[in-house]
């Protein structure tokens, strides 16, 4: 493209300044290479995730800890918040269908985020895909029981209520159930915010911050059903940070690069 008559330099639009794709076509990859690449990702991030959290002695032992911790600094809410839900069955009925169901509205936000606002596509997909690398490690090196488990007196919500019929308390034996630290359903609601207001924030600020209300809701839900501590919560927050901060370098050497046929 041949340089303006003038001699000067055409400045690039603000969203390629700050690493954005500025179009759908140059935002939104392929839909059947984007399909399959995710769910090889998540396949590998399932089995992955299967295979962490094991040592159940180290679980218990850290979620002493973790409760040690909670009571010195006067955060532990978990076993009032528990009692509170245990004497509300229809409260008890439909915390257990947010804490089962929440996977629908991670993939609901991710498929408008690709169809409605494919220049930030990108960016949200690398800050997912950062957060299941991220948190595999901390699940590795500090498995954690859930109160349900670990708290004396905790009622298992989600075992009594269960839509799916199935008792949470087979946890004992399905390591997925010792990785309490940090919460991953609050983790992807944290995740489904931040997606709406990466989207929104530009023309609708205020519309935006409402889908800040949805890792609130899931934080009391996962509090009161007896599965996550306080600081799992904390350590959520910590996780979309990390996950944040890495998507956008990713991006940045992404851009540098180039653009390439793979995943990026």
């Amino acid at each position: 493209m041949k340089p303006p008559a003038d001699g000067s330099r055409r400045r690039p639009s603000p969203a390629t300044e700050v690493g954005e794709e500025p179009t759908a076509a140059a935002g939104r990859p392929g839909v059947l290479v984007e399909l399959m690449l995710l769910l090889l990702w998540f396949l590998l991030f399932t089995r992955l995730d299967a295979a962490v959290g094991k040592d159940f002695a180290a679980a218990a032992a850290n979620a002493l800890a973790l409760q040690a911790t909670e009571r010195a600094v006067h955060l532990d809410i978990e076993l009032s918040a528990n009692g509170w839900l245990a004497g509300n069955p229809v409260l008890g009925h439909l915390a257990v269908y947010l804490y089962r169901l929440y996977y629908v509205v991670v993939l609901a936000v991710l498929l408008w985020v690709f169809i409605r606002h494919a220049g930030v596509y990108r960016q949200v997909r690398r800050t997912m895909v950062a957060m299941m690398v991220l948190v595999l490690p901390v699940y590795w090196a500090a498995p954690m029981s859930p109160p349900r488990f670990a708290l004396p007196g905790a009622v298992d919500i989600v075992a009594r209520y269960d839509i799916l019929d199935q008792d949470s308390r087979d946890g004992w034996t399905n390591p997925s159930h010792h990785t309490a630290m940090p919460s991953l359903h609050v983790g992807w609601a944290l995740w489904c915010a931040y997606a709406v207001w990466f989207a929104l924030r530009g023309r609708h600020p205020r519309l935006a911050l409402l889908s800040w209300l949805f890792p609130l809701l899931m934080a009391a839900d996962v509090l009161a059903t007896g599965n996550h501590y306080v600081l799992d919560i904390v350590g959520s927050l910590v996780l979309l940070a990390a996950s944040v901060g890495a998507a956008s370098v990713w991006g940045r050497l992404a851009a540098r690069r180039g653009r390439v046929s793979f995943w990026h």
